[in-house]
């Protein structure tokens, strides 16, 4: 279900006629309801590292024929893939980040400790990397930092040791012996009381083995570059670095001039890029959580290119 729709359908559509990118269509929920608010569009290209959510969107989407087009990549490699398709602007772009619902409820995939799986993570499934790679060869203090700096894991270190403890007679191999080695290191009293207690490391895995954050911040770079003047830019975050992320790089487009007060004129040359479109982040109503409880924790920013 996607989170959000209405007010991502309102916010990013500003020109009649254009294209439009969903740069992680999933399923394509966002990208159906666009399409069917506003017939105008001329195209829409949705974008997915994931093959099943390729596969699953061409389709749900299928009805819209050659308005739509759906290609695996990843998002940072926006222009690339919009040069392929001979565009080189757009008018408005979606990024919905995360792990989604079918992903999640996909065992198989590893990103859910409330299962039994392999520990895999990864969006794209021919990537080298996954999360057994990291948990039993990283040193305890390569993972106390992935743990504290991507989870924000206050027991970053004591769940490190455990991994690297248990591993010395055999390998975590499966999400329900990680989670429960990451249960038996966080002290019971200390046990979050709203989430599950592996939540954050889990968190922190993903974003490891899928180099989550800093791949946004160059699709962020890339959106701006092929936005037409009054394009929009929606991004849809559900934790708080992600959330970060977009909010420094919103305000650092806006800024404009770094130069430091004392400057009689500008010299470092930076322009004003964008108007912030929304001062506070957009978050899901009461009624939206109750029906989609993984909306609790969304938040969308959006931002509109200087004419």
């Amino acid at each position: 279900m996607p989170v959000l729709v209405k007010d991502v359908v309102e916010w990013v559509h500003n020109r009649h006629n254009g294209i439009y990118v969903d740069a992680t269509i999933g399923s394509g929920g966002h990208a159906e309801a666009l399409l069917k608010r506003y017939p105008d569009i001329a195209q829409l290209i949705g974008i997915d590292q994931d093959a099943e959510a390729v596969a699953l969107a061409k389709k749900n989407l299928a009805a819209f024929d050659e308005r739509v087009c759906v290609i695996q990549g990843n998002f940072t490699a926006l222009k690339a893939i919009l040069e392929t398709l001979h565009i080189t602007h757009i008018d408005g772009i979606i990024f919905d980040l995360g792990v989604s619902s079918m992903q999640l409820n996909d065992s198989r995939r590893g990103f859910s400790f409330m299962t039994e799986g392999p520990l895999d993570m990864r969006m794209n499934q021919s990537s080298a990397v996954q999360a057994k790679d990291l948990v039993n060869t990283l040193s305890a203090a390569e993972l106390e930092t992935i743990i504290r700096t991507y989870g924000e894991e206050r027991w970053a270190r004591r769940i490190a040791r455990a991994i690297v403890k248990h591993r010395r007679s055999q390998p975590v191999s499966t999400t329900a012996e990680l989670s429960r080695i990451i249960c038996a290191a966080i002290p019971a009293r200390y046990h979050p009381p709203s989430i599950h207690p592996a939540t954050r490391t889990f968190q922190a895995l993903r974003i490891a083995v899928n180099d989550e954050l800093q791949s946004l911040d160059r699709a962020l770079d890339a959106s701006l570059a092929v936005l037409h003047r009054g394009g929009r830019i929606c991004v849809i975050s559900f934790h708080s670095l992600e959330d970060r992320v977009v909010k420094q790089k919103f305000q650092q487009w806006e800024k404009g001039c770094i130069c430091p007060p004392r400057m009689p004129r500008c010299v470092c040359g930076q322009e004003k890029k964008i108007t912030i479109l929304t001062r506070k982040p957009v978050i899901p109503s009461r009624e939206e959580i109750r029906n989609n409880p993984r909306a609790r924790s969304a938040k969308l920013r959006v931002a509109e290119k200087l004419r």
